[in-house]
C-alpha cells in the first residue's frame, strides 16, 4: 500500500506550529486539512485524553458558530497521537490565512468559564472524560508560545 502524506513528514523535525496537512478537490471545490500541532511530536509529553476532548468540545463550538467561518467547517477534532488537532476547511488556503482564526479560537478555550458545552451523558459518550483546568493551561501555552508569534518554519511543514 501506498504511504499517505501525513505519514511522510519528518515528525523528529516537526516543531508546534499550524500546518496544510493537504488540499483535497470534492467536486469542484477544494477543501484544505490543517495540522494544529500543539506539542512537539516524540519529544514533549502528548496530552491526556481529557484536555484533548475539553478542547474539542470547545473548538468545535467555537468555529461552528464562528461568523465568517462556521459554514465552512468540515471538522474540527483530536490526531489520535495527541499531540494537536485537524481542522478541515471547504475551501482553498494557506496557514496564514487562519492564524487570526486559530488566536480568536484559542483565546476563546483559554479564556473559557462555565459548563463545557455537550458535556452531559445526554450529548456525548464520555462525558466524564473533561477537563477545562488542563485544557485552557493548554490552550494558552499553544496561544502564547506559538500563534502570537508565529513564522514561516512554523507555518509550513519541514524538508
Amino acid at each position: 500500500m501506498e504511504q499517505i502524506a501525513s505519514f511522510q513528514i519528518d515528525h523528529l523535525k516537526l516543531f508546534p506550529g499550524l500546518y496544510v496537512s493537504r488540499k483535497d478537490k470534492v467536486g469542484d471545490c477544494v477543501v484544505t486539512t490543517f495540522d494544529i500541532r500543539m506539542t512537539r511530536p516524540n519529544f514533549e509529553p502528548v496530552m491526556n485524553t481529557a484536555e484533548v476532548h475539553t478542547l474539542e468540545h470547545l473548538g468545535a463550538t467555537f468555529l461552528r458558530n464562528h461568523e465568517e467561518y462556521g459554514q465552512k467547517i468540515i471538522y474540527f477534532g483530536p490526531m489520535g497521537c495527541r499531540t494537536g488537532f485537524y481542522l478541515i476547511l471547504a475551501g482553498d488556503y494557506e496557514s496564514k490565512d487562519i492564524v487570526d482564526l486559530m488566536i480568536e479560537m484559542f483565546t476563546f478555550m483559554s479564556e473559557f468559564t462555565g459548563d463545557v458545552p455537550g458535556d452531559s451523558a445526554v450529548e456525548c459518550g464520555n462525558h466524564l472524560d473533561m477537563n477545562l483546568p488542563m485544557a485552557k493551561y493548554v490552550a494558552k501555552k499553544y496561544l502564547t508560545e506559538v500563534l502570537y508569534h508565529i513564522d514561516q518554519q512554523r507555518l509550513v511543514y519541514p524538508d
